[in-house]
Formats: structure tokens, C-alpha cells, sequence
């Protein structure tokens, strides 16, 4: 079988499931994907469009395109449909067995998005209008509810109404921030956290965060994160994020233990550990049996060393992926050393289920609404384009503390 090249690009044959085609010059990934996807007719891949798609789109978009359509096309290949161009029943049956496989409405809508931007990009038509996928889709959201699983929030005193006068309790920000070591990985996690609550950016924002990014403000101790990019920012206008004097001085210590002076801010670290090992004294040469390879160097002392611990640091960023486990590993760190005296094992084990990357995003979104800022602050903030998502993050805060939560906590 052989793969035709036309002067737009590589067209995709009639393949077989089990086909394997030849190797393909392609322009990116997304393309080598694409060429690879089990289509039922010839399809010219148009080179220029999917290079400007690229250009045009965040990397973290590309990977989730490419990481959605190849889910597809697999799922195509073991249940033999064709995935180029799909039909509204393919579409319908791959969104019902990802529901019965567990996954969310949110995570449906984002596949059927991914199938209907790949037919766009071949100039296909798009079969995820048809009435069939919608009606599919407003079936799940009947039976299991559109509403996300959410996050647990980390907010900077836990779980207070008061966050100015009430003591910090429960899993909370100030708790594990002063529980972490002084280390290198110490210093690294805690300037980590402290950024990721002040900002509340993103995983993949706050990998992005460059010592160029960080700016004077009119505060001396206090700092300006400039957010070249983020999730609501396809053009790239860019953002201004707070950085209090306690993340500018965890940042300090960070970088000048670790040396770094420009680049990534955050990376990461290895940590290499070394034993204590005692004096050896030289033994005499005629001790040395002629059983024994005859090696001059047992004749020589070797004086005690010591036990060590070296650290290699990384040149680039951490990964995004990297971000729920540190936060995580923090968090058992600190219950370890006694930190969150008012937790037990089980009332860790069941946190950590819900913490991520996003959970200090969350928790500073929390924090705003009970110290009485406005929506209109908050979404400034946090850098959000619509109400919808702080006033979903909000919603158990808001059900705590709204009228009924004031009501019950005065008459008991």
C-alpha cells in the first residue's frame, strides 16, 4: 500500500485496522497523528492550515488535541468504524463508552470538541452537530449531573470563616509552609506554594514563571509577576499577578541556595545522599596473601568521610504534570512533622484524594469571597473572562456561610 503526497500535504488512504503506513515526512506531530487516524477515503492533509493551528494554539492545547484524537481513532480500530470522516453514530457510541467507562459530561464535551477541530482542520464536514451526539450527550448529563468534581481547595488557614481573626486549623497553607525544610527541595517547595496560592496560576502557568518574569512593586518587599500567557489569554495581552513579601522571601532563599539567576524559576531537584564512611588504615604489604590480586593501593590509608548530601539541579521547568504530587508529597511531609495536629491519618488519606495542581487556585478564590471581595475583584485576580467558574469554586463556601449557614450557626 502506498501513501500519495499531493502539494497541500500527505493524504491519508483507506486503510485497514491493522494497517501500519509508511513513514511520512509531516510538518509537526499533530500531523504525523492525523496521517495515522483510520480514514475511509483519501484525505489531503492540508500542511499550511495545521502548522497555522499550531502556531495559532498553546502547546497544552495541541497536546490535549492530539492525546483526544488518538483516544478515538484506537477506540475506532477495536470496535471497526472509521474515525475520518466520522458519522454521527461513531461519535455518539465512542461519547457513550467513555460515559461508561466513568468519565464526566465537562470531559465528554471536551472529546466531542477535539473530533469536531480535527474535521475542521481536514476540511471535513463535522459530524458532532447532529442531533444524535446532542441528544447522547444531554442523556449523561441527565444521568450523572453536568456539575465537575472539584478540587480541594488549600486555602492560607483551612477551613475558617474569619480568615483574618480565626486560627489556622485543618489542612492549611501556613501550616505547611513553615513545615518545610531548608534543604534545596525544602526551599524549592515552599517558594512553589507560596506563589501558586498568591497567584493562583495554573500548573502549566506557573512552570512558565522566569526570574525576568518578576518585577519591582511599589511595595520594597513585595514583587509583580508578569503572566505572559495564560488559559484566557489566546492573544497573548499578558497579566499582572501579586507576589507578597512571604513568596518574594521563600523565592529569595530558593534562588540563592540554588544559584539560579535567570531562566525557569522552578525546577527540579535531585537530591543525591551520601553515607558516613570510617577511616580505613593501609595494611602492610607483606600481609597482602600471594591468594590476593597484588594491588598497591591496599597498602594505602583512607581517611573517614563524612556523610553528605549533594543536589542537582535542573535547567528547565518542572513539568506541569509534576505539580499535584509536590503539593501532595508537602502535605505528607507535614503531617509527618506534626504540622496539622488537628488531622489524623484517615483525615489525610481522604484529603489527598482531592488535592491537585489547582487546589491552591481554589483555595485562594475561597479566601477572596470570605474576606468580602467582590466578584468583579476576584475575577480580576484570578484573571477570569466570565462569573462562572469563581461562583462554582465558591459554591460549598458560599452554602457554609451564606444566610442559612448564618442562621443555624446563632440559633445552634
Amino acid at each position: 500500500m502506498s501513501t500519495e503526497t499531493a502539494r497541500e500535504g500527505p493524504e491519508i488512504p483507506v486503510a485497514p485496522p491493522e494497517a501500519v503506513l509508511p513513514a511520512v515526512r509531516a510538518p509537526a506531530d499533530l500531523a504525523w497523528t492525523i496521517v495515522q487516524m483510520r480514514a475511509g477515503e483519501r484525505i489531503t492533509v492540508n500542511e499550511g492550515l495545521i502548522a497555522a493551528y499550531q502556531a495559532a494554539s498553546s502547546p497544552h492545547s495541541i497536546r490535549a488535541l492530539k492525546s483526544d484524537v488518538e483516544a478515538f481513532d484506537a477506540w475506532c480500530r477495536r470496535n471497526n468504524r472509521i474515525a475520518l470522516p466520522a458519522t454521527a453514530e461513531t461519535v455518539a457510541d465512542y461519547l457513550d463508552s467513555r460515559a461508561g467507562k466513568g468519565s464526566r459530561p465537562a470531559s465528554l464535551s471536551r472529546y466531542k470538541a477535539s473530533i469536531a477541530k480535527i474535521h475542521q482542520l481536514l476540511e471535513l464536514k463535522d459530524p458532532t452537530p447532529a442531533p444524535l451526539v446532542k441528544l447522547r450527550l444531554q442523556t449523561v448529563r441527565r444521568e450523572k449531573g453536568a456539575a465537575q468534581k472539584q478540587a480541594r481547595p488549600l486555602r492560607f488557614k483551612g477551613p475558617v470563616r474569619d480568615v483574618e481573626r480565626d486560627k489556622a486549623r485543618g489542612l492549611n497553607i501556613r501550616a505547611l509552609l513553615e513545615s518545610c525544610g531548608e534543604d534545596l527541595p525544602g526551599l524549592r517547595d515552599r517558594a512553589l506554594l507560596s506563589a501558586a496560592y498568591d497567584t493562583g496560576l495554573r500548573a502549566s502557568e506557573l512552570v512558565a514563571v522566569a526570574i525576568e518574569h518578576i518585577e519591582e512593586a511599589i511595595d520594597p518587599e513585595a514583587r509583580l509577576l508578569q503572566i505572559l500567557r495564560h488559559k484566557g489569554d489566546q492573544d497573548g495581552e499578558g497579566a499582572t499577578a501579586y507576589l507578597s513579601p512571604r513568596t518574594v522571601a521563600a523565592i529569595a532563599a530558593c534562588t540563592e541556595a540554588a544559584g539560579i539567576t535567570t531562566g525557569p524559576l522552578f525546577r527540579r531537584v535531585q537530591v543525591r545522599r551520601y553515607k558516613a564512611r570510617a577511616a580505613v588504615r593501609g595494611r602492610p604489604i607483606d600481609s597482602i596473601s600471594g591468594r590476593e590480586t597484588l594491588d598497591l593501593r591496599k597498602t594505602l590509608s583512607k581517611p573517614a568521610v563524612k556523610a553528605r548530601v549533594e543536589y542537582d539541579i535542573g535547567t528547565v521547568a518542572l513539568h506541569p504534570g509534576s505539580i499535584g504530587p509536590i503539593f501532595r508529597s508537602i502535605i505528607g511531609r507535614a503531617f509527618d512533622r506534626g504540622a496539622l495536629p488537628d488531622l489524623t491519618a484517615d483525615d489525610l488519606a481522604r484529603l489527598l484524594k482531592g488535592i491537585s495542581a489547582h487546589s491552591t487556585r481554589i483555595g485562594l478564590n475561597q479566601d477572596l469571597f470570605a474576606s468580602g471581595e467582590d466578584l468583579a475583584g476576584i475575577m480580576d485576580a484570578l484573571r477570569w473572562k466570565s462569573p462562572r467558574m469563581p461562583l462554582a469554586y465558591n459554591r460549598n463556601l458560599a452554602a457554609e456561610q451564606g444566610a442559612a449557614g448564618r442562621l443555624m450557626a446563632k440559633i445552634g
